[in-house]
């Protein structure tokens, strides 16, 4: 099983910018959709954005036109550029496969703050 590790989170500023990595322990060839997912206090895990191995990307209405999922097949890495940073961002942040392919074992995440 692929382990992934989150890392980039951090304290911002609202209006500021952060640049999230989920690096992968082994290949993410077998998973065609990854996911990042956010958990903000006292909420339940939503999804934020997917890409596909092929690149096509799908965000939640709350970021879109703000956050851009990429993916680095060589390097087995799944990235989160997120822009225009608001306080109810604060959360922590989680990849995962998306759909079938999401695993029930998840990461430590990396926890994002946006406040002033």
């Amino acid at each position: 099983q692929v382990q992934l590790e989150e890392s980039g989170g951090g304290l911002v500023q609202p209006g500021g910018s952060l640049r999230l990595s989920c690096a992968a322990s082994g290949s993410l060839f077998s998973i065609n959709a990854m996911g990042w997912y956010r958990q903000a206090p006292g909420k339940q895990r939503e999804l934020v954005a997917t890409i596909t191995r092929g690149g096509t990307t799908t965000y939640a209405d709350s970021v879109k036109g703000r956050f851009t999922i990429s993916r680095d097949n060589a390097k087995d890495t799944v990235y989160l550029q997120m822009n225009s940073l608001k306080p109810e961002d604060t959360a922590v942040y989680y990849c995962n496969g998306a759909g079938r392919w999401r695993s029930d074992s998840w990461g430590q995440g990396t926890r994002v703050t946006v406040s002033s």
